[in-house]
């Protein structure tokens, strides 16, 4: 099994073929490849490359699938006997990308994979149907 570890964000992360990751949010549009160049470490099946510090002609390539948000972290600040409390949430923005081709020196290919393609959420509601009740005026 060959992998890389490039860096991103100030992060290191390890990359085989069609893994998806989450990492730092990136100015890009979703569907866009992306190449990252501090590539940190390579194994292949035989050889392991290690970089000082990064691995020259090294690359990995991959598809930048979404733009998301992580769960609300809530930051409460409190004063001991000042009633004085302040209360904050912060949401991180990250990117999800899917690695396609894992490229050592002189672009040979280490690792490829078939990109997945996301399919939108479709949310389907059923309508509840209601018995429609008339009344009847009864005449004598």
């Amino acid at each position: 099994m060959s992998f890389a570890i490039f860096e991103t964000g100030g992060k290191q992360y390890k990359a085989s073929a069609s893994k998806i990751i989450e990492i730092e949010k990136l100015e890009a549009e979703v569907g866009k490849t992306i190449q990252f160049k501090n590539v940190l470490l390579l194994n292949d099946s035989k050889t392991t490359e290690i970089g000082s510090p990064n691995v020259d002609g090294a690359i990995v390539e991959a598809k930048l699938l979404d733009n998301v948000k992580d769960r609300t972290i809530l930051i409460f600040h409190k004063r001991r006997r000042k009633h004085s409390r302040k209360m904050n949430g912060h949401r991180q923005r990250h990117s999800k990308i899917q690695i396609i081709k894992i490229l050592s020196k002189g672009g040979k290919i280490i690792a490829e994979a078939k990109p997945i393609e996301l399919k939108p959420k479709t949310i389907t509601v059923e309508k509840k149907k209601r018995k429609k009740i008339t009344k009847k005026k009864l005449i004598k």
